[in-house]
């Protein structure tokens, strides 16, 4: 499913009907069933210590009812990059700034300055179950560190990175999203590849 573009600019996925996602977002954050999926664009500098509330005011302007989840970024949404295997679909908003991080720096490390942030909004065409989404969200990270040291970046990816994941809630839930299982496998590889296009953006 691809995105519409709004003003502001911000991504909207409006779905036709409810898909089970699980999503690190500032809003709708968690396992459920989602009904849209934002991704907007916010200046430089951006200080609201209430991106879900700002979130919420978006998705008001954009007439967006029932639950949804969504991202901030100080990176242009129009930069999407959109890639798909096997029936999976990902779009990718990325940005790492001066300051790419990695998982594990020392604590000395986390108050460096950073701006960037990595985006992710996959769908899946199977249902997972609750394990395997879980899993499939470490699939994604994978692959955005493989994709990140392929293109020589000096990090594991940024502070604010955030992740969704959306698949159907009907069917025999798959077990597995590891990066060598079947979903998992195509997820790892259309992430991959997204995230490379967007970085060369």
């Amino acid at each position: 499913m691809h995105p519409e573009l709004a003003p502001g600019p911000v991504l909207v996925w409006r779905l036709p009907s409810p898909l089970l996602t699980i999503s690190s977002g500032a809003l709708g954050g968690g396992i459920g069933e989602r009904r849209w999926v934002i991704n907007a664009t916010v200046p430089h500098g951006y200080d609201r210590d209430d991106p879900d509330v700002h979130l919420a005011e978006l998705a008001a302007a954009l007439d967006l009812t029932g639950p949804g989840t969504g991202f901030l970024t100080a990176v242009d949404v129009r930069e999407v990059a959109t890639a798909a295997d096997s029936g999976v679909l990902a779009h990718v908003t990325a940005g790492i700034g001066a300051h790419p991080t990695w998982a594990a720096a020392p604590d000395a490390a986390v108050a460096a300055p950073s701006v960037g942030t990595i985006n992710a909004v996959c769908f899946l065409p199977v249902r997972l179950s609750d394990a395997a989404l879980v899993n499939a969200v470490a699939t994604v990270a994978e692959a955005k560190a493989q994709a990140l040291a392929e293109a020589g970046v000096p990090g594991t990816g940024t502070s604010t990175d955030a992740t969704a994941l959306l698949c159907p809630v009907d069917g025999e839930p798959e077990a597995y999203g590891g990066p060598r299982s079947r979903v998992g496998s195509a997820l790892a590889r259309a992430a991959h590849t997204a995230i490379h296009t967007a970085l060369r953006a």
